[in-house]
């Protein structure tokens, strides 16, 4: 009986550590993207991948639909503070929807190796840019 015990009990800490890495994961990215403007879709597809072993392609997916609530709420705060300039984010929306769309098709046709690549060089160029 101890052992069955033991085993109820490492079950149910693995549960609770698993469910606070998903909170976390998501704070961080409410966080970041709300701070910053971006890159919480980053901080989310590199934790699925790495804390929630979660594959790159669905890591990408999931990650756009997270991101979509969290960048409304932000949005609403941005527009109360009035710091949106809308002629601009309308016409980026514009071009932004179809790429959005070109994107979204081109992830299932993306071997997994390169798409890792082309995240991983997208990475280091956002990072150069934002240290220089």
């Amino acid at each position: 009986m101890p052992l069955l015990n033991l085993y109820y009990v490492g079950e149910k800490m693995k549960k609770k550590i698993f469910t606070f890495k998903f909170i976390l994961l998501g704070i961080t990215t409410g966080l970041v993207n709300g701070l910053f403007g971006s890159g919480g879709g980053t901080i989310l597809i590199l934790g699925m991948f790495f804390l929630l072993d979660i594959d790159e392609h669905k890591a990408h997916a999931t990650a756009i639909s997270i991101i979509l609530p969290l960048a409304l709420v932000s949005t609403f705060i941005y527009m109360k503070h009035g710091i949106i300039v809308w002629p601009v984010t309308l016409k980026i929306m514009t071009g932004g929807i179809l790429g959005g769309y070109i994107g979204a098709k081109l992830l299932s046709k993306i071997p997994e190796y390169l798409l890792r690549k082309i995240f991983a060089v997208f990475m280091i160029i956002a990072a150069i840019r934002m240290v220089f």
